[in-house]
């Protein structure tokens, strides 16, 4: 783990209070810039391994994508769309299914008869919904993926804790 970045929740309760504190007063295309940019900008600030930062709205536009430094994987590509899919379709975290399945994937796939489509999610931390007043599914999705799952999660959780808290302006 990288010392710099802290560890996340491991109860599930916790972390769904975390979600349902996580809500944008809006979440537009210059929002999803701002969230991006100031993920990237902590990526570098904590010296983190390469990533990519992927935005979308929850009708599939990428609002933004962009390995954080030289040196992420294609393979991040293919993680970013299983961890997108999971958020979309279960309304939380990749983190949050994590913990409630105990990264169990087979019992995941399983409870959710997914059958050979099982391979199209990921239950590993870095999948965050973008959720909005009055609305109750997810209106988009921040996903990070290069790091340790764990990393991956939090580095998510810390710039929208800082974002919403009001202590970063766009």
């Amino acid at each position: 783990m990288n010392p710099n970045i802290p560890s996340p929740l491991r109860d599930l309760e916790a972390i769904a209070d975390q979600e349902a504190q996580c809500i944008f007063p809006e979440f537009t295309a210059h929002v999803a810039s701002w969230v991006s940019l100031e993920l990237l900008k902590y990526l570098r600030e904590v010296k983190a391994r390469p990533a990519v930062i992927h935005v979308a709205g929850a009708n599939g536009q990428v609002l933004y994508h962009s390995p954080s430094s030289s040196g992420a994987a294609p393979d991040n590509d293919i993680w970013i769309a299983r961890k997108k899919k999971t958020v979309l379709r279960w309304g939380h975290s990749t983190w949050y299914m994590h913990v409630k399945f105990q990264g169990d994937e087979e019992a995941f796939a399983k409870k959710f008869a997914l059958g050979d489509s099982a391979g199209e999610y990921a239950i590993h931390g870095g999948g965050f919904p973008v959720r909005v007043p009055n609305v109750d599914m997810p209106v988009g999705v921040i996903v990070v993926s290069g790091l340790k799952q764990e990393e991956d999660h939090q580095v998510i959780i810390e710039v929208l804790a800082s974002l919403l808290r009001g202590d970063i302006k766009s």
